[in-house]
């Protein structure tokens, strides 16, 4: 069999420690996965028992205000408002080329760690639907090497102004994949309730996915998400719909977060916390004990729901910092979860891989296995574990068959 890549001696993460094999690909797919695979291939890579994973997938992110820190002013007082008041003032400058450039800048160093499957929020409360038009711009540029949905995100409230409505829909028109909203930051909870009712009629109108930023606040009446779950039982879109955030969800008393847990085991909802964001954003107004600011995680994944992490931001009005790198997401997901247990770290590995690829609803495009699209990356580390310890270096980056990206780890030489 003649091939154009092969990957000797791969520790696949699903694979006992030790067992190796080698892994063929043709062109876009894998072909063959076993021990001293007898092919000629164009390329070898000689991966020496190196972790070999499906690629990291980034499932929440803002790449319209990535890259903005700092225009046009700093946020002094940490707060997501202060963000949300910071934005609204950027994104009046905002052009299509701006959103673009920043956005494919972010999505080139997401790809350098590994990253090859991301959902990015698009803001759609601005009435020339520049951002949008931006990712989707983004969308069909990159997809030769990066798969990005957009979700269609009412920043200022569904009903926050008299056109968002009106500007939704023109969104879902110009073909986002996903139908978002923000309930908690409606003018009034009725109008809360109801955006989310009116986003589950245009996701099935629009045959599109549903994320909703839900709860994203420390106010333990914010109870959006029984309102999500609910719909979600009645409508059976279910396995379709992300409730992102849901960081009240930590502050609720014990025996309604009981009550709760059981009617979202009913729905079968996806979650995404961004520990890296709620954990800086949330309990702002907190003197002490400060509340850790993210969702129950571990009580989710205790109870067999689908949990993914996400960075959220990159370097905008809410946070400063970040690089695009999901095992700095992962390490700080272990931690502020309090998920240190040998199983529960490589559960938070899982959320920014396969987790991950749930929430995006790939399905078959996703996952090392002959036949699926040879998309994969090569890791300096030897299990899950080690990967999120070290923050190891990914090796390599193949997408869609070929080599993206490759880079070398830092050499430390020691002179006595």
């Amino acid at each position: 069999m003649d091939v154009t890549l092969l990957l000797r001696q791969c520790q696949l993460i699903d694979r006992e420690p030790g067992i190796w094999v080698d892994v063929a690909i043709d062109q876009h797919e894998i072909v063959a996965i076993a021990p001293d695979l007898a092919v000629s291939a164009q390329k070898t890579l000689e991966v020496n028992g190196k972790l070999v994973s499906a690629p990291f997938v980034e499932s929440h992110i803002h790449l319209d205000s990535a890259l903005t820190a700092g225009e046009p002013r700093w946020n002094l007082s940490g707060t997501l408002f202060e963000g949300i008041d910071i934005w609204r003032d950027r994104k009046q400058s905002l052009t299509v080329e701006d959103v673009k450039a920043r956005a494919i800048r972010a999505l080139r160093q997401q790809a350098e760690h590994g990253v090859l499957f991301v959902r990015s929020h698009a803001d759609v409360s601005e009435a020339n639907l520049t951002a949008l038009k931006g990712l989707l711009a983004v969308r069909e540029a990159v997809k030769d090497w990066m798969t990005l949905q957009v979700v269609a995100f009412p920043q200022d409230g569904l009903y926050g102004s008299e056109r968002n409505e009106a500007l939704m829909v023109e969104a879902l028109r110009l073909g986002t994949d996903a139908v978002g909203g923000i309930p908690h930051y409606e003018l009034t909870r009725e109008d809360g309730v109801r955006s989310v009712h009116r986003i589950f009629e245009l996701a099935q109108e629009y045959d599109r996915l549903i994320d909703i930023h839900c709860d994203e606040i420390d106010d333990p009446q914010s109870r959006f998400l029984e309102v999500v779950a609910a719909c979600a039982i009645r409508s059976g879109l279910g396995p379709r719909v992300t409730a992102s955030h849901t960081t009240a969800f930590g502050s609720y008393n014990d025996a309604y977060a009981l009550k709760l847990m059981g009617i979202l085991k009913r729905s079968q909802i996806n979650f995404i916390a961004n520990p890296l964001i709620n954990i800086t954003l949330q309990g702002r107004t907190d003197t002490y004990p400060k509340r850790r600011g993210v969702t129950r995680v571990k009580e989710l994944w205790q109870s067999g729901l689908n949990v993914s992490f996400g960075h959220d931001c990159i370097q905008d009005p809410w946070y400063s910092l970040g690089t695009g790198n999901l095992l700095a997401v992962a390490d700080m997901g272990v931690h502020v979860c309090q998920m240190t247990g040998r199983d529960e770290i490589n559960a938070c590995f899982e959320m920014v891989t396969g987790g991950g690829a749930k929430t995006l609803n790939l399905g078959e495009n996703y996952g090392i296995e002959v036949g699926r699209p040879a998309n994969l990356i090569v890791l300096s580390a030897k299990d899950r574990y080690e990967a999120i310890l070290n923050r190891s270096t990914v090796r390599y980056v193949i997408s869609k068959g070929r080599v993206l990206v490759e880079t070398h780890p830092p050499q430390t030489t020691w002179h006595p």
